[in-house]
């Protein structure tokens, strides 16, 4: 999200209120959404800024080793030729001026000592000073051109924000000077010509329109190439483009008059935007002062959607799809199309180290996985951390691999650690699905009551979600398609948000998800026969979402070393028999006389992802338990289960209840949750809650299972009661074989770190053939 003058998204109302004080342009907050009812002020037009007689006329662009399109080293067109600036003395307003110079509304940080890779040729600049309101780098006061005592290594780079500056006119008055001139528009569409592809969702097909000074202006095709098309295509989240019938064009085209963009497009293919590529031939102008495309017509691009995208004929898309075993997959993220990247190698999952992690070969794996090009490549672990091994480092992509297995990689990750695991946000295709939802009522944008759009007797209303049933999973496809990230919480309740009167009807029912939908429509639910006995308004479903969420993964290899049997008297075991954490036979059993057998080990949760785990419930819902003198927030935090070959219970799944708290914690993560003294309780990001083998109830009551093979299972969180970023590694399986007085783990790992061929050999693996624990 991006943020201005340290206020967030959810201080609209302070800014909106601001802004109408302000003598300030619109164009600084155009970021800021405008809620409804209020009005939007008119669309500005853009004035270029006059620049001083005496400044020499430059050129900027962003040049090296990019995780985002709008940002990367400053280049400077001085003199003939491209140089860079040191970052001694370079400020945020020096910033904001080279991203305004460039047409983006602003800076939004500023970045030292070459992080986006070491420049060439000359430093034109040292030493910069802008007070934030020069209209031009060049009048920004320096050393002087070329006057520096600085190295490469000290080439600063800007982050610009994604909006650009509505109207802006792109300087060309240098351009006949300048070889591999950037492409500088404010916007870009594909824009559907043809009846059949206007009706469909996603648009895959049509006239590629740049926005230039603020109209919408067609390009010639006369030097359009189909690497032109696969950086079109993958901006709008399409992996490939194809060939289309140029007859029907041509026929098209002759019927009107044409508007075109003064240049052509020079791209390589393997360009993350179009700001990537060069600015091809300017254009013959004709007498009218027109830009003319001589026996030429408008360029049309043609996509081809990923398999999760495709429209098919019933309902313009399809809702699920199996791919057939990826290599390439993406955890932890909040939206379709983002996540930490993972690649399968030898059966088993692991992560990619973040050194020299770029847009280039981020969009590999964004394509690879039926998605369009990069949007960003993300380091430094934002997307959670891993478990398993760091499969590959230093990932060096052409760009036009089929896979990120065939770029050049280093296999040796020293020095990687899961703090640097690579993460990705994909362009994904605009399938319109935001608009078919709506959160009513709430105090920011990112909480309400959910109302959906369905068709009742042949009109489109607004309505209700009925609450019956409804759960976080429920709620995390809300949150993903209003793009609103990760819930937070989901409400069987909605009476203090008071939403749209109009809207109270309940028009969806039954709804039940599995957590990967798109769309609230692609879940389970009851169609047109709507069924709520408890009816809408203040019963209707509502959630909250939040930017990030916590991942619990258990440490596997904790569990197989510290697992063994104990015959503990019952008498010591009235604690447990009160808590439930005994085999239902433990009632019969003589307190004086009797034992129970219990398979003991330790369990260590740690919090991978991006914010802390807190109870579901208040403290004021929290209960007292006499035997263990401390307070439980949650009831049901955990599953232990004994299971045979064939997935039957066969010892009771202890349904234990926990106090939550940071036993330990990384270097420079500080303890927060404690349970004594009725503190605050939850697992820090960074930390990990340790419940040792020898405390009470941690253990399985296998007193009545006789000798066998086994699956052991440990589930956490297993009601989705509090929300994660990634609910496959919540599970841990072993394998055990117990002789009747002893017991072996093996195999011990969390669910999804091997391919579903390898856990099919898992789950019906023979046994053991010695009474060693068998190594992976």
């Amino acid at each position: 999200m991006e943020r201005f003058l340290g206020f967030t998204h959810n201080h609209c109302f302070i800014m909106l209120f601001f802004i109408s004080l302000s003598p300030l342009s619109f164009a600084q907050y155009e970021h800021w959404p405008y809620l409804p009812g209020y009005p939007e002020p008119p669309p500005q037009v853009y004035q270029p800024p006059q620049r001083p007689a005496n400044i020499p006329k430059i050129q900027l662009r962003l040049a090296g080793q990019k995780r985002k399109h709008n940002e990367g080293r400053v280049e400077v067109f001085y003199s003939g030729e491209w140089g860079t600036v040191c970052d001694d003395d370079f400020s945020i307003h020096a910033a904001h001026v080279v991203c305004r110079e460039l047409g983006y509304v602003e800076a939004v940080s500023w970045l030292p000592s070459s992080k986006y890779g070491k420049g060439e040729g000359k430093i034109w600049m040292d030493n910069v000073h802008c007070n934030g309101k020069e209209t031009t780098l060049a009048a920004c006061t320096s050393n002087g051109w070329g006057v520096t005592d600085c190295k490469h290594t000290e080439d600063v780079g800007v982050v610009c924000s994604e909006k650009r500056i509505p109207g802006f006119k792109f300087d060309n008055s240098l351009l006949n000077q300048i070889e591999n001139m950037n492409i500088q528009v404010e916007d870009i569409r594909i824009r559907a010509i043809l009846a059949t592809y206007r009706k469909r969702v996603p648009v895959t097909e049509g006239y590629v329109e740049v926005k230039d000074e603020g109209t919408w202006k067609q390009i010639c095709d006369k030097h359009w190439t189909m690497k032109n098309s696969r950086v079109v295509c993958g901006m709008f989240g399409f992996p490939s483009e194809r060939k289309y019938n140029t007859n029907v064009y041509k026929m098209f085209a002759s019927r009107r008059k044409q508007h075109y963009w003064a240049y052509s497009m020079d791209c390589s293919g393997n360009e993350a935007h179009i700001s990537s590529c060069k600015l091809g031939n300017h254009l013959n102008v004709n007498a009218e002062k027109n830009m003319t495309c001589d026996n030429g017509m408008p360029a049309v691009v043609s996509c081809v959607p990923g398999r999760a995208f495709a429209p098919s004929s019933h309902s313009g898309f399809r809702k699920a799809f199996r791919q057939e075993q990826p290599l390439v997959r993406l955890k932890g993220g909040a939206n379709t199309g983002e996540g930490r990247v993972e690649v399968l190698k030898n059966g088993e999952w692991g992560t990619v180290c973040d050194d020299n992690w770029n847009l280039v070969s981020a969009s590999v794996v964004c394509r690879e996985l039926g998605f369009g090009s990069a949007k960003e490549a993300i380091t430094g672990a934002r997307l959670g951390q891993g478990m398993g091994p760091i499969h590959l480092n230093e990932i060096d992509c052409t760009g036009f691999e089929k896979s990120v297995t065939d770029c050049k990689f280093n296999m040796e990750s020293q020095g990687c650690n899961h703090e640097e695991d690579a993460a990705v946000r994909c362009n994904v295709p605009a399938m319109g699905f935001q608009n078919q939802l709506r959160l009513s009522g709430g105090r920011n944008p990112f909480e309400g009551r959910v109302e959906v759009l369905a068709e009742r007797n042949g009109t489109l209303k607004w309505g209700t979600v009925c609450s019956e049933n409804w759960s976080t999973v429920e709620a995390m496809v809300v949150c993903r398609q209003l793009g609103l990230g990760f819930a937070s919480h989901a409400f069987q309740e909605t009476w203090y948000w008071h939403g749209d009167i109009s809207a109270d009807n309940v028009v969806m029912s039954g709804v039940k998800c599995s957590g990967t939908e798109m769309s609230l429509a692609h879940c389970r639910h009851d169609g047109a026969d709507v069924s709520c006995p408890r009816g809408g308004g203040r019963f209707g479903a509502g959630v909250s979402c939040s930017e990030t969420a916590p991942d619990l993964v258990l440490n596997a290899e904790l569990v197989e070393q510290t697992a063994y049997l104990e015959d503990r008297p019952m008498f010591m075991l009235q604690c447990a028999l009160e808590e439930n954490c005994l085999a239902s036979s433990a009632v019969n059993t003589s307190v004086t006389s009797g034992y129970r057998r219990l398979l003991r080990f330790s369990s260590q949760i740690h919090n991978n992802g991006q914010s802390d785990f807190r109870p579901k419930n208040g403290r004021h819902a929290w209960v007292w338990h006499d035997c263990h003198r401390h307070y439980h927030s949650m009831e049901v935090f955990t599953h232990y289960d004994l299971l045979n070959l064939n997935g039957t219970k066969v010892a009771e799944g202890h349904k234990a209840s926990f106090c939550l708290e940071d036993t330990e914690c990384e270097a420079d993560v500080q303890k927060q949750y404690e349970c004594a003294n009725f503190g605050e309780q939850g697992i820090t990001v960074g930390c990990w809650d340790v419940y040792r083998h020898d405390i009470d109830c941690q253990w399985i009551d296998i007193t009545d299972v006789p000798p066998g093979d086994y699956l052991f299972q440990v589930v956490i969180n297993p009601n989705y009661e509090v929300a994660e970023s990634d609910y496959s590694n919540n599970v841990m399986k072993c394998r055990s074989r117990y002789d009747g007085q002893r017991i072996w783990m093996y195999n011990c790992h969390i669910g999804g770190s091997f391919s579903e061929e390898t856990e099919q050999k898992f789950e019906h693996f023979s046994g053991l053939t010695n009474n060693k624990v068998s190594t992976r």
